[in-house]
């Protein structure tokens, strides 16, 4: 009797710490996961199983590695949202595999992403001709995003999908894309009356307008 006790207690502590620590690391959905979060989710449910194979081991004991790892979990996404460069190791960056209607073979071999896998993802978003799709980016999620044509079939050179700037920093390799570089965007920033480029979470340039998000905290 007291074997099955210490089963429903013990699962009902670890439902309750995994819950509350899963909660602590943050909000994503399943396919949003990125390399750490997965990690981190396995380990834990590994360590929550083996809690339940050796119930005269002390409980907290081996409570301890689940808490450490979400431990290092919320250290590597506060490091994640400090540090682009980091973020961009840690989760990956996107890639454009469809641009301005051309399939960039290149970038899909770089990402093991074969044709199937385009096909599968445009059919699951409605797109059955590639001739309809203007950008097809693959996320660091893996989700394929689209954007389509539009129906007048103008070609936008000046588009990009990406941000030409992310939390303060210039994207160089986004303002190599649309071919200009950081002495274009600071004029035309300045033009906006923008001189501060550290105090802008975010900047997107798409059909000659800007966009731009300002961190207000570093005002």
């Amino acid at each position: 009797m007291d074997i099955y006790l210490g089963i429903i207690f013990r699962t009902t502590v670890i439902y309750l710490v995994i819950l509350i620590l899963f909660r602590m690391m943050g909000k994503r959905e399943v396919g949003e996961l990125s390399i750490l979060d997965l990690v981190v989710s396995i380990m834990i449910g590994d360590i929550a199983v083996l809690s339940f194979e050796d119930l005269e081991k002390p409980f907290l004991r081996q409570m301890i590695p689940m808490l450490v790892l979400a431990f290092i979990q919320i250290l590597l996404a506060f490091i994640s949202l400090k540090s682009v460069r980091f973020r961009n190791i840690v989760d990956g960056t996107p890639q454009i595999i469809i641009n301005q209607g051309k399939i960039d073979e290149k970038a899909m071999r770089k990402q093991r992403y074969n044709f199937d896998d385009l096909l599968t993802q445009l059919r699951e978003q409605g797109i059955n001709d590639l001739n309809d799709v203007q950008f097809a980016i693959l996320e660091s999620s893996g989700k394929l995003s689209v954007i389509k044509n539009n129906q007048d079939k103008r070609s936008k050179i000046d588009e990009t999908p990406f941000p030409l700037i992310v939390d303060g920093k210039i994207q160089e390799s986004n303002l190599n894309k649309i071919g200009k570089n950081h002495f274009w965007l600071r004029h035309q920033l300045k033009k906006l009356g923008e001189t501060k480029i550290n105090e802008i979470s975010i900047c997107g340039y798409i059909d000659g307008e800007f966009y731009i998000d300002k961190n207000e905290t570093k005002k």
